[in-house]
């Protein structure tokens, strides 16, 4: 079905919308939830549980019997996208003021295209956010996957904790689908990379003092099945409007093992830990606004239509509280 969008997208913004990446920010959540297309707004996904990966039937057949045929299969469920975007006005004095300095050669600066920039900008962090609550929300996860440390326990305890004993743990606990991707924030990591049981497994016993590599740390879990890991950097202010800020960090002090599996879709299957389903791409436009400054001008548009999903929670295992 066809429906009426009285939006005007325009081709150059939205290259910048779909072009846009701030690098400096270390973004994860298109990694932890990898985003894949959808058909339509509205859509039909599959969400694996655990019990068909160990069913035991009867598979005896008699002379002249039948077979027993299984039908494998996940539970299908029904979905839509969500719609996410921000506008920025600016007056038709700011356009033509910066039209101005570009004919004359003295800048080259678009308002335009800087507030598409910035808009997808803050975007990106919303979902960052928004994917970060996921990951860290104990309710996303099986309850035999999933434990929190405390006290002496806790991998910023270098004396009595076992980082390597917890994370084998739970890297053995989602069974049939082992982990292949481990998920922190940089706190934990800070703490995790000089704790001196890691030290001095990845020095061979030479020293217990310093700080090991992102791949040397992965390199020591590889046998487990670890293949990746992926350090969320991002910020967030989580002052209300007005306040001053408070800046938090996106990824807390936890820790998430997951299976993720680049070929799965949302329409298609495969077993992975999640995904975030999209339909078509990033959007950007201007519509006129007369209620802009004196003169008017425009409120300049970006969005997208995402939707994250939780396909298969048995395969990912959380650490809750890792670091004090």
């Amino acid at each position: 079905m066809s429906h009426n969008r009285p939006f005007p997208t325009d081709p150059v913004l939205t290259a910048i919308t779909v072009g846009y990446r701030n690098t400096t920010a270390m973004r994860i959540a298109d990694q932890v939830l990898p985003r894949v297309p959808v058909s339509a707004e509205k859509f039909k996904w599959t969400e694996y549980p655990i019990a068909e990966a160990f069913n035991t039937p009867d598979a005896r057949v008699g002379r002249l019997g039948r077979v027993q045929q299984l039908e494998f299969g996940g539970e299908e469920r029904t979905s839509s996208v969500e719609d996410y975007g921000l506008d920025a006005p600016i007056p038709y004095s700011d356009i033509q003021a910066a039209a101005d300095a570009r004919a004359q050669g003295v800048s080259s600066f678009d308002p335009e295209g800087h507030a598409v920039a910035m808009l997808t900008d803050t975007i990106e962090n919303i979902r960052e956010v928004r994917v970060a609550q996921m990951i860290h929300d104990r309710n996303t996860y099986a309850t035999d996957k999933r434990t929190v440390l405390s006290g002496t326990s806790q991998l910023s305890d270098y004396e009595n904790s076992d980082p390597i004993g917890v994370i084998k743990r739970g890297l053995e606990a989602t069974l049939i689908h082992a982990p292949n991707t481990m998920v922190m924030g940089r706190e934990v990591w800070s703490r995790l990379s000089s704790h001196p049981k890691i030290v001095n497994a990845v020095k061979g016993n030479l020293t217990s003092e310093g700080i090991v590599s992102q791949q040397a740390f992965v390199d020591l879990f590889s046998g487990e099945g670890i293949s990746r890991m992926l350090i969320g950097d991002a910020w967030h202010n989580t002052a209300r409007l007005g306040q001053p800020v408070a800046l938090q960090r996106a990824w807390g002090k936890h820790v998430a093992l997951l299976h993720l599996n680049g070929m799965a879709t949302a329409e298609g299957g495969g077993i992975t830990f999640g995904l975030t389903a999209q339909y078509g791409s990033r959007i950007a436009g201007r519509i006129e606004d007369k209620d802009v400054g004196l003169q008017g001008g425009f409120r300049i548009r970006t969005g997208e239509r995402v939707r994250e999903l939780i396909v298969a929670r048995d395969v990912g295992y959380f650490i809750e509280n890792a670091v004090a």
